[in-house]
């Protein structure tokens, strides 16, 4: 799993409605989301710009799932 951000709302509106019934992932209060690999490339074939923050670790995906934004990276 890989943790990205957005420049804007709009855009990251954009790619939320394009990645939905897609690619599963989070979305954080942060406003980083965890999305995996295979949604990057889908991003890019898009035009959807993004910033790659990093891969996610285990103990940021289990903070995901359980509801609480994990530490920064």
């Amino acid at each position: 799993m890989i943790t990205i951000t957005f420049a804007d709302t709009e855009t990251e509106m954009k790619a939320l409605d394009f990645l939905i019934g897609r690619f599963s992932g989070r979305s954080l209060k942060s406003g980083e989301h965890i999305v995996p690999e295979a949604a990057i490339e889908a991003l890019a074939d898009q035009g959807i710009p993004f910033a790659v923050k990093g891969r996610t670790t285990y103990e940021q995906e289990l903070a995901a799932i359980r509801g609480a934004d994990p530490a920064p990276v």
